[in-house]
């Protein structure tokens, strides 16, 4: 028997204090339930299985085929696809590989500009999307900081991409699927819709299903969704051997299956009627949180939200603090967020002049309204008052009280 290793499971102690007893507040992460932790740490983790169900290069894959199958029908029920493949690591690997899968070196990829919510797998010229395509990017119009579907259609139009990507990493309002499809119907483009931070919200019907407008949809499985981390590609049945031939052997070997299994239980639990109720909730929430944001002096790009983030401009609350200072200072409050280049910001991606807030970590730990009144203020005294330790510790001391009421993990 090995000694248990006491250093690392120390420091595991520590980190569950800190998500127990701290604000959890960026949008890309959530609390994923004893259920899925328990399947992803199971003995999955000890099975090697290459290939597909019914298509394995190893042997002793009947059950781990029962798992997988398991995981591809309840996603494809859940959104109403035609073909699933569970197997992506990540989402910037379940991209690449319908790129792989769709594309040719050299295609016209369009996908919405980094520096304004787009996402590095958009077809990016630091990411491998932006190497292997020619990336051609659209933003937010400078007036009111959204979407201008007229304009992405003219680009469309003049640029002719083999594919067109929706959605964003900072983007806190509706996507419209449907406007999408109608561009790429005019241009003759293939349509990704990239859900990674909608994929709960779209299961809980707190934002339009982009499946039955879309050639392909990807997304992550550990933010709205609240699952393990991980990918998931669901497609149309003239799409689906071509992808699933994409992620494996063309870009992965070995499937996580303990990942795989967990994302079926997460899948089994966005089918529930409580998690509709959730999803709803995250979004009252954001609208709630934004508000009171407003309320303490700080800018709401775009003007507020419609999912489940927000991108604060704190430029109007203090002209001189920038993104890395806030998100430092609140750090030191007990209170977990990211700083967040804003459209058109002055400052550098490692600097700048935003923060991006999100609410279903928070909303999963039971919090609703009220709380998102007293988080805003809580942010707000920290801020004003960042070179002060004494009230840093305070509101650190209120932070604590807060979660403790609403503890994510208790016991």
């Amino acid at each position: 028997m090995t000694q248990r290793d006491d250093a690392l499971f120390a420091i595991l102690d520590r980190e569950l204090e800190r998500q127990n007893t701290t604000l959890q507040l960026i949008a890309s992460e959530n609390f994923a339930s004893r259920a899925v932790m328990e399947a992803t740490g199971s003995v999955l983790t000890n099975k090697y299985a290459e290939g597909y169900p019914g298509k394995r290069y190893y042997g002793g894959n009947q059950i781990i085929d029962e798992v997988e199958d398991l995981a591809r029908d309840r996603v494809t029920a859940l959104f109403g696809a035609d073909h699933a493949n569970v197997q992506p690591h990540a989402g910037a690997n379940a991209n690449l590989a319908v790129c792989l899968a769709l594309l040719k070196p050299g295609d016209k990829l369009m996908g919405m500009r980094l520096d304004q919510g787009g996402h590095l797998s958009h077809g990016q010229p630091v990411n491998i999307s932006g190497q292997l395509y020619e990336g051609i990017a659209y933003g937010v119009t400078e007036s009111d900081e959204r979407l201008d579907y007229d304009q992405i259609r003219d680009l469309a139009k003049k640029e002719r991409p083999k594919m067109v990507i929706a959605g964003a990493t900072a983007y806190s309002h509706v996507i419209d699927p449907e406007i999408f499809r109608s561009i790429c119907d005019e241009t003759g483009a293939l349509f990704l819709f990239d859900a990674a931070h909608i994929a709960g919200l779209i299961a809980g019907g707190a934002h339009p299903n982009p499946v039955p407008f879309a050639d392909v949809v990807t997304f992550t499985t550990h933010k709205t969704l609240r699952g393990p981390r991980g990918g998931c590609i669901l497609s149309t049945a003239e799409h689906a051997a071509a992808i699933d031939k994409a992620v494996f052997p063309g870009l992965q070997g070995g499937p996580l299956e303990h990942v795989i299994a967990a994302k079926a239980v997460a899948f089994h639990e966005a089918a529930q009627p409580e998690f509709r109720d959730y999803a709803h909730q995250v979004v009252t929430n954001a609208r709630a949180l934004a508000a009171a944001l407003a309320g303490e002096g700080f800018r709401l790009v775009s003007g507020g939200t419609d999912n489940h983030m927000m991108l604060v401009d704190l430029r109007p609350f203090d002209a001189d603090l920038t993104g890395k200072v806030a998100q430092e200072t609140l750090d030191r409050a007990g209170i977990t967020l990211n700083k967040n280049q804003i459209p058109n910001d002055p400052r550098s991606p490692f600097v700048t002049s935003g923060l991006r807030i999100g609410t279903p970590s928070m909303t999963t730990a039971g919090m609703r309204e009220p709380e998102m009144e007293a988080i805003a203020a809580l942010i707000g005294r920290a801020l004003r008052h960042r070179e002060d330790q004494a009230e840093l510790d305070g509101v650190r001391r209120d932070v604590n009280l807060l979660c403790s009421k609403f503890t994510p993990y208790p016991g």
